[in-house]
């Protein structure tokens, strides 16, 4: 009888996962974390009803649009500008230039509503000083008070945003699983790199279709997304 014999490796648990914190902010950023976020396409819907993005090459290229010249990008900055502050009240004065910032009533809704789920679940769960705010200024927050790394979090933020999209876009357009699994794939690096450049830069939109989609989107009918 041949019994088996376990593998073993040289690299222990504690090698293998030197940071677990990492594992909070995966699911913070989870699609499984209760911030509502499956019910707002950020004026994806819109761009698929007037033909903009139809399929997964034109998907691909608005995603891009949105995390390097548009909402992405400034929520990035936001994340890491909160993530920074030394004190409560100048982490609300950030939040109040992220809610003049937003290109839309629309758009500041989600923020707000995706934020305030998330600072209510966090506040019981991890026991954070945190007050409503929106939900990327709120994140960074939560990630400085539970002393969370602030890059990965930057970077998964991002990868969320693209995932809640591509789940939008599965919905509102012809895309398989394994197609949307390729423009996320796609994606990773562009979120990366957003992440690591957002600290030098200033908080604006360049991508205007996407701004203006969600402007149209407030009075679209039928509609089946909150934005």
């Amino acid at each position: 009888m041949v019994m088996a014999v376990p593998i073993r490796t040289s690299m222990g648990p504690a090698r293998m996962f030197r940071d677990p914190r990492l594992l909070t902010l995966t699911q913070w950023l989870s699609p499984a974390y209760p911030t509502g976020a499956f019910a707002w396409s950020h004026g994806l819907e819109t761009a698929v009803a007037e033909g903009w993005a139809y399929d997964e090459d034109s998907l691909e290229g608005w995603l891009r649009d949105v995390i390097s010249e548009g909402t992405g990008r400034m929520d990035a900055i936001w994340i890491i500008r909160s993530y920074g502050a030394e004190t409560q009240e100048a982490v609300l004065e950030i939040h109040g230039l992220a809610r003049a910032y937003a290109a839309s009533a629309e758009r500041l809704l989600e923020g707000e509503r995706q934020g305030a789920a998330f600072v209510r679940v966090t506040r019981q769960v991890w026991a954070l000083d945190l007050p409503d705010m929106i939900f990327p200024v709120a994140l960074g927050r939560a990630t400085r008070l539970a002393d969370l790394p602030c890059a990965p979090c930057v970077a998964l933020y991002l990868q969320g945003v693209c995932t809640n999209l591509v789940s939008a876009a599965q919905r509102l357009m012809p895309l398989g699983q394994t197609g949307a699994q390729r423009v996320l794939h796609r994606m990773m690096a562009l979120c990366v790199m957003v992440a690591e450049e957002a600290a030098e830069q200033e908080p604006c939109s360049q991508s205007f279709l996407s701004d203006i989609a969600a402007m149209r989107h407030e009075i679209q009918k039928p509609r089946i997304f909150q934005s």
